[in-house]
């Protein structure tokens, strides 16, 4: 299977991204959050997003996932980051 293709976009919240999939990520239109690395331990894509210095707490839906970074956290270092992230877990 190839890697997926990600679309990063910037929400209202400067310290959160929406980074869409083109795959199915949640099933059944619903969406589960994340606030810490314990909370993900089943999530394959939360936990390892959570991996990542810098990320405080995740949004899993249909196919995106909201990242909300520490405020101290440059997006420019964790974007490539996180897309590596999503795409190793899903591969």
């Amino acid at each position: 299977m190839s890697d997926p293709s990600i679309t990063v976009q910037g929400t209202p919240n400067p310290n959160a991204a929406k980074f869409t999939v083109d795959r199915t990520l949640v099933e059944g239109g619903t969406s589960r959050s994340y606030f810490d690395p314990a909370a993900a331990a089943g999530d394959r894509l939360a936990r390892t997003l959570f991996e990542i210095d810098g990320v405080e707490s995740l949004l899993v839906a249909e196919d995106f996932v909201t990242v909300t970074k520490a405020e101290s956290a440059d997006w420019e270092a964790l974007v490539p980051q996180i897309e590596n992230a999503i795409k190793e877990a899903l591969s």
